[in-house]
Parts: C-alpha cells; sequence; structure tokens
C-alpha cells in the first residue's frame, strides 16, 4: 500500500523532521552532559575541630560557600546566642527566635538533662525545616558547676577539689561525655582565673597558682579530643578583682597580672576564650575608659587578637549582667570591640536588630560582623555539624 502526500502534506512533513532531528540533538545532548557529571568525582571531604587553627584551602573555599547562601538576618543571626532554662529564656521563645532566624546558638542554662536533650532535638528539627544553619549549643559545664547546671549529669569533683593532672583529664572527659549525649558542643570551661575572688575562685584550678595553666591545658585538649569547644575564661582575669561582675562593673586597678595564664593555651590550640565586663584603669595602655572589656577594642583586638594572636572565637560574658547591660547598645559594642559571639542579651530580637542595623550602614562594621560570622561558620563545619 502506498501513501500519497499531497502539498500540504509536505509542508506538514518538513516542520515533522526537524521537529524529530531536534529532539534527536536535545536528546543528544542532554546525553553529553549526563556522561560529564558522571565521569566528574563527588568527594565528600569531612574537616575535624582540630583543622579550625590549621592553613586549609579547603576548608577557607567551604566557608566562603555557606556564608555566600546566607541573607543579612541569617549573617546577623550567627552572632547572637541567648539560653534557654532557668534564668534564661522560656523554649518557646527561644522557638520564636529560629522561626524569625535570629539567633545561631542557644546556651543551656540550669535544668536537667533530659529536658535538655529533648529542647536540642527540638530546636534542630525546626532548623532543619527552615533551612537554618545548625546551632552551636553551649553549657556553663565547669567541674565547680556543672552538676548544679545540668540536673541529672554524672557527678564530678569541684575545680578546687582535685588533686592531681590525671583526676583533671578524668573530669573533662566524664563532663564532655555527658554533654555529648546530650548534644551540648560547646562547652564554657575551663576558668583560668586566679583563686582570691569568691565568685570564681573556686571554680579555677588556682588553690595552686603552678596549676592553672597545666591543669587547664588538659582540661581543655581532653574536652576538645572529646569534639567539644573549650573555654578559657574570664579574660583579662577574674581572679584578682573584689567584686562580682553579674552586679555591677568591676575594675583592674594597673597591671593585667593574669593575662599570662592566656599565651600556653592559646598556642596549645584553645578554640574559645570568654571576655568579662571588667574594666581596666590606671594603666597607659590598656585603659578601657570606663566601659567592660567586652566592649573594648583594646582589650578585646589589640591585646587578644593582635599581641596575643588569638584565632578562635571571642564570646562575652552574659550580656543581662550588671557590668555591661546598662549600657546603651552593648551587643552592639561587643562586635565593634571584637567579639564574635553575644551571649544571653536581655533581648535578642531588640540586638538583633541593632547589629543590623549597624550593619547596613556602617562599611567598617560590616566586615567585622562578616568576619565572625565566618569564624562561628567554620566552627560548625570542624565540628560536624554541617
Amino acid at each position: 500500500m502506498y501513501l500519497k502526500f499531497s502539498t500540504v502534506n509536505k509542508y506538514l512533513l518538513v516542520p515533522l523532521i526537524f521537529a524529530v532531528l531536534f529532539q534527536s540533538c536535545a536528546q543528544n545532548t542532554s546525553d553529553k552532559k549526563t556522561v560529564v557529571k558522571r565521569i566528574q568525582p563527588t568527594v565528600k571531604v569531612e574537616f575535624k575541630l582540630s583543622d579550625y587553627l590549621s592553613e586549609n584551602k579547603g576548608l577557607d573555599l567551604e566557608v566562603e560557600r555557606v556564608f555566600a547562601t546566607l541573607d543579612d538576618t541569617a549573617i546577623i543571626a550567627q552572632l547572637i546566642m541567648p539560653a534557654v532554662g532557668r534564668l534564661g529564656q522560656t523554649e518557646s521563645t527561644i522557638k520564636s527566635h529560629i522561626q524569625q532566624r535570629i539567633i545561631g546558638g542557644v546556651l543551656m542554662l540550669n535544668g536537667t538533662k533530659a529536658e535538655f536533650k529533648t529542647w536540642i532535638a527540638g530546636f534542630e528539627a525546626m532548623n532543619d525545616s527552615l533551612g537554618n544553619l545548625p546551632f552551636l549549643y553551649s553549657a556553663d559545664a565547669e567541674p565547680s558547676l556543672v552538676n548544679r547546671k545540668i540536673i541529672g549529669s554524672k557527678p564530678v569533683k569541684k575545680a578546687n577539689e582535685i588533686t592531681t593532672i590525671d583526676e583533671v583529664k578524668t573530669v573533662a572527659q566524664v563532663i564532655s561525655d555527658e554533654l555529648n549525649a546530650i548534644g551540648i558542643n560547646y562547652n564554657f570551661a575551663p576558668v583560668v582565673d586566679m583563686s582570691p575572688n569568691k565568685t570564681v575562685g573556686f571554680r579555677s584550678f588556682g588553690a595552686v597558682p603552678a596549676n592553672i595553666i597545666p591543669w587547664s591545658d588538659a582540661f581543655i585538649q581532653e574536652t576538645q579530643n572529646k569534639n567539644i569547644l573549650a573555654t578559657a575564661k574570664h579574660f583579662p582575669g577574674h581572679g584578682l578583682v573584689s567584686g562580682d561582675t553579674h552586679k555591677s562593673l568591676q575594675m583592674i586597678n594597673g597591671e593585667l597580672k593574669e593575662i599570662g595564664n592566656y599565651p600556653t593555651l592559646i598556642e596549645h590550640g584553645v578554640l574559645s576564650i570568654m571576655v568579662a565586663h571588667i574594666g581596666v584603669t590606671n594603666n597607659p595602655k590598656y585603659d578601657t575608659k570606663g566601659l567592660p572589656a567586652t566592649t573594648s577594642e583594646v582589650i578585646v583586638k589589640q591585646l587578644l587578637r593582635e599581641e596575643f594572636g588569638f584565632k578562635g572565637l571571642i564570646v562575652t560574658d552574659a550580656m543581662n549582667m550588671g557590668g555591661v547591660a546598662s549600657i546603651p547598645q552593648c551587643e552592639v559594642k561587643a562586635i565593634a570591640a571584637g567579639c564574635d559571639i553575644v551571649l544571653m542579651p536581655v533581648d535578642a530580637k531588640k540586638a538583633h536588630r541593632e547589629i543590623l542595623k549597624k550593619y547596613k550602614t556602617d562599611a567598617d562594621f560590616k566586615k567585622k560582623v562578616d568576619a565572625s560570622a565566618k569564624r562561628i561558620i567554620r566552627m560548625k563545619i570542624a565540628l560536624g555539624l554541617l
């Protein structure tokens, strides 16, 4: 049987032929792209906490890649860490902050081991559903405080009761195992202050001054070997002032006698340092002009970053404490001074708003915020959170 084509049919046949050819070409092009993708190996690079301070191009690139995915709101959020628990915010308030994308971490403050574990699981489920970066979860899990701050945690000796460096290591391992079981990845410990101050002295290894540096170093190394960020505190030194920074600004008069506790710890790789709400007076080089160290570029940027060469995370002491809370825009001032994380702002939403406003109008401040956000992102990658 033969098919006869009219002139009209011939005209219809031409576009049909072109359509078939185009589809064939498109299929071939698609196939070529698929082949190209198949022959490119997919390599998953995993980073460790020990990579954080290293010269690592792969880690640098990953930080930039993650940072590029964030808008201004999310960038500022990385720098803000409220607390949840007794003396902190409610669970519902933290969930509201997560929904609004204005925080990048949470301090687990005064609660039970079980409820902290439940809260963290719930917060991370929200972050995952909203596309937020995972959080840094911190605790004041010092040997002297952990069993009071985390009810149900395994009992350990208080810092001023420990008698050997082996006990220090054992206590650090026990605490770290407890934190890992809960989901906490950031410990605000050890206290490296001298012992005379009654609010911090019993919390350090300063009963024997010669023990402070080696024992603090041992605690830090054991903690970070467990993939938990350790923190030396309270810079530039809280042990030789007489008062309580929870209530009011305290002053170091003259020489900074406790800063010698930090260089060895920095050299050995401590990854976080907490700055205290302590001012410095009668010191020509480090005078804070009546302000707490947390808001002083002289202490944070000049001394800690530049002179001591610290490259880890700088976190403030709680920003709701009497030594700083009365200062207008204290969180903005702390970031401007060089701090990376503002801990426990009185109002996290207000702090985010004020930091964001300055971020959009001050180029130098923007650079500081971006650098802090990248340090935090780098830490989250090194911890295996991203």
